[in-house]
């Protein structure tokens, strides 16, 4: 079966890093941050005016990597509510994909690199809920 995996955290946890080091450079990763990332410069410049617009070019780029058969497909963002993590578990259903959930956790101390400020993520931290049973 093929697999879809999530790697949700808070900013600067390191999903980012994990999702490239298991997807060895083989299998896709795709992120929110994507879309706000210049491909050549690399430049990060978030805008909230268009955030709805990356979420759904996420949803997309993962509908078509799971049409295409993709075996494995690895997702990262904060994905601390809920409603931003319910269309992949329709997505993995609709085209008969395992789902794995790994939550990453920021033990190293690092700051996120896109200037979200302490108290934005002190705010993404008090909403979030990890699903334990």
């Amino acid at each position: 079966m093929n697999s879809l995996i999530i790697l949700r955290g808070l900013p600067g946890s390191g999903k980012t890093t994990l999702a490239n080091l298991l997807s060895e450079n083989k299998w896709p990763v795709f992120s929110i941050d994507s879309y706000f990332t210049d491909t050549v410069t690399k430049e990060y410049t978030f805008q909230f005016d268009k955030n709805h617009l990356a979420y759904k070019n996420c949803e997309e780029q993962t509908r078509q990597a799971m049409q295409a058969g993709t075996e494995k497909i690895f997702i990262d963002n904060v994905f601390s509510l809920d409603w931003e993590i319910e269309p992949y578990f329709k997505l993995a259903s609709t085209y008969n994909y395992s789902v794995h959930i790994v939550t990453v956790e920021n033990y190293h101390g690092s700051k996120n690199k896109h200037n979200i400020s302490d108290e934005q993520v002190q705010k993404m931290a008090a909403k979030y809920k990890v699903k334990l049973l």
